[in-house]
Protein backbone atom coordinates (compact mmCIF):
# COMPACT_ATOMS: atom_id res chain seq x y z
CA UNK A 1 0.00 0.00 0.00
CA UNK A 2 2.78 2.72 0.55
CA UNK A 3 3.42 2.72 -2.82
CA UNK A 4 4.15 5.99 -2.62
CA UNK A 5 7.04 5.74 -0.33
CA UNK A 6 9.07 4.83 -2.80
CA UNK A 7 8.40 8.00 -5.16
CA UNK A 8 8.93 10.14 -2.21
CA UNK A 9 12.35 8.04 -1.13
CA UNK A 10 13.55 8.39 -4.46
CA UNK A 11 12.74 12.31 -4.77
CA UNK A 12 14.50 13.03 -1.61
CA UNK A 13 18.07 12.80 -0.49
CA UNK A 14 19.86 10.33 -1.78
CA UNK A 15 21.74 9.31 1.78
CA UNK A 16 18.30 9.63 3.64
CA UNK A 17 16.74 7.93 0.80
CA UNK A 18 15.92 4.02 1.75
CA UNK A 19 16.93 1.29 -1.60
CA UNK A 20 14.11 0.19 -4.50
CA UNK A 21 14.58 -3.12 -2.99
CA UNK A 22 13.23 -1.73 0.50
CA UNK A 23 10.86 0.31 -0.44
CA UNK A 24 8.97 -2.68 -2.59
CA UNK A 25 9.81 -4.58 0.41
CA UNK A 26 7.28 -2.30 2.06
CA UNK A 27 5.09 -2.17 -0.51
CA UNK A 28 4.63 -5.80 -0.40
CA UNK A 29 4.12 -6.27 3.10
CA UNK A 30 1.19 -3.27 3.34
CA UNK A 31 -0.38 -4.91 0.17
CA UNK A 32 -0.67 -8.18 2.37
CA UNK A 33 -1.82 -6.28 5.62
CA UNK A 34 -4.77 -4.69 3.30
CA UNK A 35 -5.48 -8.33 1.89
CA UNK A 36 -5.53 -9.91 5.64
CA UNK A 37 -7.76 -6.68 6.52
CA UNK A 38 -10.01 -7.68 3.74
CA UNK A 39 -10.15 -10.73 5.12
CA UNK A 40 -11.28 -9.69 8.74
CA UNK A 41 -13.95 -7.83 7.37
CA UNK A 42 -15.20 -10.67 5.32
CA UNK A 43 -17.68 -11.70 8.59
CA UNK A 44 -20.76 -12.35 6.62
CA UNK A 45 -22.71 -15.18 5.68
CA UNK A 46 -22.53 -14.50 1.98
CA UNK A 47 -18.51 -13.66 2.43
CA UNK A 48 -17.98 -17.36 3.59
CA UNK A 49 -20.30 -18.87 1.15
CA UNK A 50 -18.74 -21.37 -0.82
CA UNK A 51 -19.55 -20.61 -4.21
CA UNK A 52 -18.07 -17.04 -3.59
CA UNK A 53 -14.97 -18.00 -2.91
CA UNK A 54 -14.86 -20.35 -5.45
CA UNK A 55 -15.79 -17.92 -7.68
CA UNK A 56 -12.42 -15.94 -6.29
CA UNK A 57 -10.23 -18.56 -7.59
CA UNK A 58 -11.66 -19.23 -10.52
CA UNK A 59 -11.76 -15.83 -11.53
CA UNK A 60 -8.03 -14.96 -10.00
CA UNK A 61 -6.95 -18.07 -11.91
CA UNK A 62 -9.06 -16.68 -14.98
CA UNK A 63 -6.70 -13.23 -15.19
CA UNK A 64 -3.43 -15.18 -14.93
CA UNK A 65 -4.51 -17.14 -17.71
CA UNK A 66 -5.30 -13.92 -19.90
CA UNK A 67 -1.81 -12.13 -18.40
CA UNK A 68 -0.31 -14.94 -19.72
CA UNK A 69 -2.13 -15.32 -22.91
CA UNK A 70 -1.39 -12.05 -23.83
CA UNK A 71 2.29 -12.14 -23.08
CA UNK A 72 2.45 -15.23 -25.29
CA UNK A 73 1.11 -13.33 -27.94
CA UNK A 74 2.93 -10.12 -27.68
CA UNK A 75 6.01 -12.89 -27.95
CA UNK A 76 4.46 -14.63 -30.96
CA UNK A 77 4.34 -11.31 -32.70
CA UNK A 78 7.63 -9.85 -31.65
CA UNK A 79 8.46 -13.05 -33.19
CA UNK A 80 6.81 -12.93 -36.43
CA UNK A 81 8.24 -9.56 -36.70
CA UNK A 82 12.01 -10.53 -36.01
CA UNK A 83 11.01 -13.62 -38.95
CA UNK A 84 9.73 -10.96 -41.29
CA UNK A 85 13.15 -9.34 -40.89
CA UNK A 86 15.15 -12.33 -41.19
CA UNK A 87 13.58 -12.97 -43.87
CA UNK A 88 13.42 -9.76 -45.69
CA UNK A 89 17.45 -9.68 -44.66
CA UNK A 90 18.17 -12.91 -46.32
CA UNK A 91 16.74 -11.71 -49.72
CA UNK A 92 18.92 -8.76 -49.64
CA UNK A 93 22.09 -11.14 -48.94
CA UNK A 94 21.12 -13.19 -51.89
CA UNK A 95 20.65 -10.24 -53.72
CA UNK A 96 24.01 -8.40 -52.48
CA UNK A 97 25.55 -12.45 -53.33
CA UNK A 98 24.07 -12.32 -56.37
CA UNK A 99 25.61 -9.14 -57.63
CA UNK A 100 28.46 -10.14 -55.79
CA UNK A 101 29.03 -13.23 -58.44
CA UNK A 102 27.71 -11.49 -61.35
CA UNK A 103 30.82 -8.89 -60.65
CA UNK A 104 33.49 -11.84 -60.12
CA UNK A 105 32.47 -13.32 -63.38
CA UNK A 106 33.20 -9.84 -65.01
CA UNK A 107 36.24 -9.36 -63.50
CA UNK A 108 37.28 -13.55 -63.97
CA UNK A 109 36.47 -12.96 -67.95
CA UNK A 110 38.85 -9.93 -68.28
CA UNK A 111 41.94 -12.11 -66.31
CA UNK A 112 40.96 -14.43 -69.02
CA UNK A 113 41.27 -12.34 -71.98
CA UNK A 114 44.37 -11.68 -71.19
CA UNK A 115 45.80 -15.31 -70.56
CA UNK A 116 47.62 -16.65 -67.28
CA UNK A 117 50.41 -15.24 -67.48
CA UNK A 118 49.75 -11.42 -68.85
CA UNK A 119 52.85 -9.61 -66.49
CA UNK A 120 55.26 -12.06 -68.76
CA UNK A 121 53.07 -10.80 -71.71
CA UNK A 122 53.68 -7.60 -71.13
CA UNK A 123 57.79 -8.07 -70.19
CA UNK A 124 57.88 -9.99 -73.71
CA UNK A 125 56.36 -7.33 -75.76
CA UNK A 126 58.40 -4.30 -74.54
CA UNK A 127 56.27 -2.03 -75.21
CA UNK A 128 56.53 1.71 -73.76
CA UNK A 129 57.15 1.63 -70.55
CA UNK A 130 54.85 4.23 -69.62
CA UNK A 131 52.82 2.07 -70.94
CA UNK A 132 53.60 -0.89 -69.55
CA UNK A 133 53.77 0.19 -66.15
CA UNK A 134 49.31 1.75 -66.83
CA UNK A 135 48.67 -2.10 -67.44
CA UNK A 136 50.86 -3.33 -64.43
CA UNK A 137 48.76 -0.72 -62.27
CA UNK A 138 45.24 -1.93 -63.76
CA UNK A 139 46.39 -5.38 -63.23
CA UNK A 140 47.00 -5.05 -59.60
CA UNK A 141 43.53 -3.67 -59.22
CA UNK A 142 41.96 -6.20 -60.95
CA UNK A 143 43.35 -8.67 -58.91
CA UNK A 144 42.55 -6.72 -55.74
CA UNK A 145 39.11 -6.26 -56.88
CA UNK A 146 39.15 -10.00 -57.41
CA UNK A 147 40.27 -11.09 -53.61
CA UNK A 148 37.79 -8.32 -52.26
CA UNK A 149 35.00 -9.98 -54.13
CA UNK A 150 35.87 -13.50 -52.85
CA UNK A 151 36.04 -11.81 -49.44
CA UNK A 152 32.49 -10.55 -49.71
CA UNK A 153 31.17 -13.64 -51.36
CA UNK A 154 32.59 -15.48 -48.29
CA UNK A 155 31.02 -12.94 -45.93
CA UNK A 156 27.93 -13.08 -47.47
CA UNK A 157 27.79 -16.74 -47.50
CA UNK A 158 28.35 -16.59 -43.79
CA UNK A 159 25.77 -13.99 -42.57
CA UNK A 160 23.44 -16.35 -44.93
CA UNK A 161 23.94 -19.24 -43.16
CA UNK A 162 23.94 -17.24 -39.44
CA UNK A 163 20.01 -16.30 -40.94
CA UNK A 164 19.06 -19.20 -41.82
CA UNK A 165 20.14 -20.35 -38.47
CA UNK A 166 18.24 -17.76 -36.77
CA UNK A 167 15.64 -18.50 -39.09
CA UNK A 168 14.93 -21.76 -37.58
CA UNK A 169 15.74 -20.81 -33.93
CA UNK A 170 12.66 -18.71 -35.07
CA UNK A 171 11.19 -20.63 -35.99
CA UNK A 172 11.39 -23.86 -33.35
CA UNK A 173 10.48 -20.79 -30.90
CA UNK A 174 7.00 -19.95 -32.44
CA UNK A 175 6.22 -23.40 -32.41
CA UNK A 176 6.76 -23.70 -28.74
CA UNK A 177 4.74 -20.44 -28.36
CA UNK A 178 2.13 -21.35 -30.25
CA UNK A 179 1.41 -24.46 -28.45
CA UNK A 180 1.76 -22.96 -24.94
CA UNK A 181 -0.95 -21.06 -26.72
CA UNK A 182 -3.34 -23.53 -27.74
CA UNK A 183 -2.95 -25.14 -24.07
CA UNK A 184 -3.73 -21.52 -22.20
CA UNK A 185 -6.14 -21.39 -24.30
CA UNK A 186 -7.98 -24.75 -23.56
CA UNK A 187 -7.57 -23.83 -19.81
CA UNK A 188 -9.32 -20.50 -20.40
CA UNK A 189 -12.32 -22.32 -22.25
CA UNK A 190 -12.66 -24.58 -18.97
CA UNK A 191 -12.07 -22.06 -16.22
CA UNK A 192 -14.79 -20.11 -18.54
CA UNK A 193 -16.92 -22.58 -18.27
CA UNK A 194 -16.46 -23.34 -14.74
CA UNK A 195 -17.01 -19.43 -13.75
CA UNK A 196 -20.33 -19.63 -15.82
CA UNK A 197 -21.58 -22.30 -13.50
CA UNK A 198 -20.37 -20.66 -10.36
CA UNK A 199 -22.23 -17.52 -11.54
CA UNK A 200 -25.03 -19.58 -11.95
CA UNK A 201 -25.32 -20.92 -8.47
CA UNK A 202 -24.54 -17.49 -6.90
CA UNK A 203 -27.24 -15.84 -8.69
CA UNK A 204 -29.28 -19.06 -7.84
CA UNK A 205 -29.12 -17.82 -3.79
CA UNK A 206 -31.80 -15.22 -4.27
CA UNK A 207 -34.96 -16.01 -3.59
CA UNK A 208 -36.11 -12.75 -4.75
CA UNK A 209 -34.86 -9.31 -5.34
CA UNK A 210 -35.00 -8.09 -2.17
CA UNK A 211 -32.48 -10.60 -1.39
CA UNK A 212 -30.47 -9.67 -3.96
CA UNK A 213 -30.04 -5.96 -3.37
CA UNK A 214 -29.42 -6.95 0.35
CA UNK A 215 -26.58 -9.10 -0.68
CA UNK A 216 -24.94 -5.94 -3.08
CA UNK A 217 -25.38 -4.18 -0.07
CA UNK A 218 -23.02 -6.29 2.34
CA UNK A 219 -20.95 -6.44 -0.87
CA UNK A 220 -20.86 -2.49 -0.85
CA UNK A 221 -20.45 -2.47 2.77
CA UNK A 222 -17.35 -4.66 3.10
CA UNK A 223 -15.84 -3.03 0.17
CA UNK A 224 -16.02 0.80 2.15
CA UNK A 225 -15.03 -1.04 5.43
CA UNK A 226 -11.87 -2.42 2.93
CA UNK A 227 -11.23 0.86 1.38
CA UNK A 228 -11.13 2.90 4.49
CA UNK A 229 -8.86 0.46 5.66
CA UNK A 230 -6.53 1.22 2.45
CA UNK A 231 -6.91 5.11 3.01
CA UNK A 232 -6.26 4.61 6.78
CA UNK A 233 -3.00 3.28 6.00
CA UNK A 234 -1.71 5.49 3.42
CA UNK A 235 -2.39 8.54 5.58
CA UNK A 236 -0.04 6.76 8.45
CA UNK A 237 3.03 6.55 5.78
CA UNK A 238 5.75 8.67 7.34
CA UNK A 239 5.72 11.22 4.56
CA UNK A 240 2.97 12.56 2.73
CA UNK A 241 2.40 11.61 -0.96
CA UNK A 242 3.48 13.52 -3.54
CA UNK A 243 1.71 15.75 -5.57
CA UNK A 244 1.05 14.61 -8.93
CA UNK A 245 -1.00 18.00 -9.50
CA UNK A 246 -4.09 16.22 -10.42
CA UNK A 247 -6.29 19.17 -8.79
CA UNK A 248 -5.09 21.21 -11.72
CA UNK A 249 -6.28 18.46 -14.37
CA UNK A 250 -10.16 18.69 -12.80
CA UNK A 251 -12.75 18.23 -15.86
CA UNK A 252 -9.89 17.07 -18.28
CA UNK A 253 -8.61 13.88 -17.61
CA UNK A 254 -9.26 11.52 -20.28
CA UNK A 255 -11.60 8.67 -20.02
CA UNK A 256 -10.08 5.45 -18.88
CA UNK A 257 -12.25 3.44 -21.51
CA UNK A 258 -14.50 4.35 -24.30
CA UNK A 259 -17.55 2.56 -24.07
CA UNK A 260 -21.47 3.28 -23.02
CA UNK A 261 -22.58 4.70 -19.72
CA UNK A 262 -24.60 1.41 -18.32
CA UNK A 263 -24.62 3.64 -14.54
CA UNK A 264 -23.88 6.85 -13.20
CA UNK A 265 -22.88 7.93 -9.69
CA UNK A 266 -25.26 7.32 -6.99
CA UNK A 267 -27.79 5.86 -9.63
CA UNK A 268 -26.16 2.54 -9.32
CA UNK A 269 -26.14 -0.84 -7.16
CA UNK A 270 -24.21 -2.04 -4.50
CA UNK A 271 -20.38 -1.47 -5.60
CA UNK A 272 -21.67 0.71 -8.50
CA UNK A 273 -23.17 3.31 -6.33
CA UNK A 274 -20.25 5.18 -6.03
CA UNK A 275 -18.92 5.41 -9.43
CA UNK A 276 -19.56 5.12 -13.16
CA UNK A 277 -19.87 1.24 -14.87
CA UNK A 278 -18.74 1.79 -18.91
CA UNK A 279 -19.99 -1.06 -20.86
CA UNK A 280 -16.68 -2.22 -23.70
CA UNK A 281 -15.50 -5.00 -25.06
CA UNK A 282 -13.76 -7.54 -23.20
CA UNK A 283 -10.05 -7.19 -23.20
CA UNK A 284 -10.57 -3.60 -24.22
CA UNK A 285 -7.33 -1.90 -22.72
CA UNK A 286 -8.16 0.33 -19.49
CA UNK A 287 -5.69 3.10 -19.61
CA UNK A 288 -4.86 5.79 -16.35
CA UNK A 289 -6.46 8.78 -16.32
CA UNK A 290 -3.25 10.40 -14.89
CA UNK A 291 0.38 9.80 -13.32
CA UNK A 292 0.07 8.13 -9.83
CA UNK A 293 1.23 4.79 -8.33
CA UNK A 294 -0.37 1.36 -8.05
CA UNK A 295 -1.08 0.77 -4.48
CA UNK A 296 -3.84 -1.84 -4.66
CA UNK A 297 -4.27 -4.63 -7.25
CA UNK A 298 -6.11 -8.05 -6.11
CA UNK A 299 -9.52 -9.51 -6.59
CA UNK A 300 -11.98 -7.85 -3.98
CA UNK A 301 -15.36 -9.63 -3.03
CA UNK A 302 -18.06 -7.46 -5.51
CA UNK A 303 -15.62 -5.45 -7.77
CA UNK A 304 -13.86 -8.72 -8.96
CA UNK A 305 -10.29 -7.89 -10.00
CA UNK A 306 -9.26 -4.47 -8.67
CA UNK A 307 -6.82 -2.07 -9.29
CA UNK A 308 -6.20 1.12 -6.91
CA UNK A 309 -4.10 4.08 -8.26
CA UNK A 310 -3.07 6.58 -5.71
CA UNK A 311 -2.26 10.19 -7.76
CA UNK A 312 -1.26 12.47 -4.42
CA UNK A 313 -3.36 14.99 -3.21
CA UNK A 314 -5.71 12.52 -1.26
CA UNK A 315 -6.69 11.61 -4.78
CA UNK A 316 -7.44 7.77 -5.67
CA UNK A 317 -9.28 6.35 -9.18
CA UNK A 318 -10.48 2.92 -8.84
CA UNK A 319 -11.05 0.34 -11.50
CA UNK A 320 -13.01 -3.10 -10.95
CA UNK A 321 -13.74 -6.08 -13.11
CA UNK A 322 -10.74 -6.07 -14.67
CA UNK A 323 -10.20 -9.18 -16.67
CA UNK A 324 -6.79 -8.96 -15.84
CA UNK A 325 -3.87 -6.66 -14.55
CA UNK A 326 -0.97 -5.35 -16.46
CA UNK A 327 0.33 -3.20 -13.40
CA UNK A 328 1.41 -4.75 -10.15
CA UNK A 329 1.23 -2.87 -6.50
CA UNK A 330 4.13 -0.13 -6.74
CA UNK A 331 3.99 0.35 -10.67
CA UNK A 332 4.64 4.00 -11.18
CA UNK A 333 2.05 4.71 -14.23
CA UNK A 334 1.48 7.57 -16.81
CA UNK A 335 -1.16 9.01 -18.09
CA UNK A 336 -2.29 6.67 -20.73
CA UNK A 337 -0.32 3.60 -19.18
CA UNK A 338 -2.28 0.42 -19.56
CA UNK A 339 -3.61 -0.55 -15.93
CA UNK A 340 -5.15 -3.65 -17.63
CA UNK A 341 -8.32 -4.78 -19.62
CA UNK A 342 -11.86 -4.64 -19.72
CA UNK A 343 -13.41 -7.61 -17.99
CA UNK A 344 -16.62 -9.20 -15.86
CA UNK A 345 -14.86 -10.09 -13.12
CA UNK A 346 -16.23 -10.42 -9.64
CA UNK A 347 -19.13 -12.41 -10.96
CA UNK A 348 -20.80 -9.62 -13.68
CA UNK A 349 -22.84 -10.86 -16.45
CA UNK A 350 -21.33 -8.66 -19.32
CA UNK A 351 -17.98 -6.84 -19.25
CA UNK A 352 -17.56 -3.40 -18.31
CA UNK A 353 -15.20 -0.69 -16.12
CA UNK A 354 -16.45 0.13 -12.76
CA UNK A 355 -14.50 3.70 -12.69
CA UNK A 356 -14.70 5.68 -8.96
CA UNK A 357 -13.13 8.63 -8.23
CA UNK A 358 -12.17 9.09 -3.96
CA UNK A 359 -11.00 12.46 -2.80
CA UNK A 360 -9.99 12.00 1.37
CA UNK A 361 -11.36 8.21 1.36
CA UNK A 362 -14.66 10.10 0.14
CA UNK A 363 -16.56 9.07 -3.17
CA UNK A 364 -16.93 11.88 -5.48
CA UNK A 365 -18.65 12.44 -9.31
CA UNK A 366 -16.17 11.18 -12.12
CA UNK A 367 -17.99 13.40 -14.16
CA UNK A 368 -16.70 15.88 -12.69
CA UNK A 369 -12.99 15.27 -13.05
CA UNK A 370 -12.89 13.43 -16.63
CA UNK A 371 -13.31 15.90 -19.42
CA UNK A 372 -16.72 15.68 -21.06
CA UNK A 373 -17.31 13.42 -24.52
CA UNK A 374 -16.03 15.05 -27.86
Amino acid sequence: MASLVLGLALAGPLAAAPSEREAQARLDALGEEILAASGRLSTTREARDEASEALREVETALAETHRRLDALQAERRALNDEIADLEARRERLADERRGQRDALEVQLEAFYRLGLTPQLKLLLNQDDPARLDRLQHYLNRLARARHERLDALERLERELAETRQALAERGERLAAVTARLDERSAALAEQSAERAALVAKLDERFASEQARLATLAQDRAHAERTLREVQERLARLERPPPSTAIEETRGALPWPVQGSIASSFRHGEGVHLNGLVIRAAEGTPVRAVHPGRVVFADWMRGFGNLLIVDHGDRVMTLHAHLQHFSAGVGSAVDRGDTLGAVGASGGQGQPGLYFEVRRDGQPIDPRGWIASRP
